[in-house]
């Protein structure tokens, strides 16, 4: 059975992998990955096969290796990309058009339904009235 690699190990092929894409392809979309779930990603990815790489990560590893690339190479344009890098975030890199590309990615996007403890990306009023419910019935409501 082959050895495990080590963290310190995963974090040098990480980085390897990323500074070969920053390398190669010619544009980057920074795309927030918020409520996506892991087939909706895996359609994505294969939406976009062929003409653009999906790249996750962890912020920090990113931002690291974007900045040793640019030093590096020299081309501070790199360095634009991490103030971007905040949050649960992913970068897809292209030769192709941005446009086109965000168009197969919103393809992918789907409705979901309201969760205990998550934040709701637009604001949600429910009008004052009456809900046709015994006051009893109504603690969902509080949710």
């Amino acid at each position: 059975m082959a050895p495990k690699p080590s963290k310190a190990d995963k974090k040098i092929v990480y980085d390897k992998k990323l500074c070969q894409l920053l390398d190669d392809y010619t544009q980057i979309l920074v795309t927030a990955a918020d409520n996506v779930g892991s087939k909706q990603l895996q359609g994505i990815r294969k939406g976009l096969r062929g003409d653009s790489v999906v790249l996750m990560g962890k912020n920090t590893m990113m931002k690291r290796s974007v900045r040793l690339h640019a030093e590096k190479t020299g081309n501070q344009a790199f360095l634009n990309l991490i103030p971007l890098l905040v949050g649960n975030v992913g970068l897809i890199f292209t030769k192709g058009d941005l446009k086109e590309v965000s168009e197969e990615v919103a393809k992918y996007k789907v409705g979901a339904p309201a969760r205990v403890g998550l934040v709701a990306p637009i604001d949600v009023v429910v009008p004052p009235g009456n809900t046709g419910l015994d006051p009893s019935q109504t603690s969902f409501f509080q949710v």
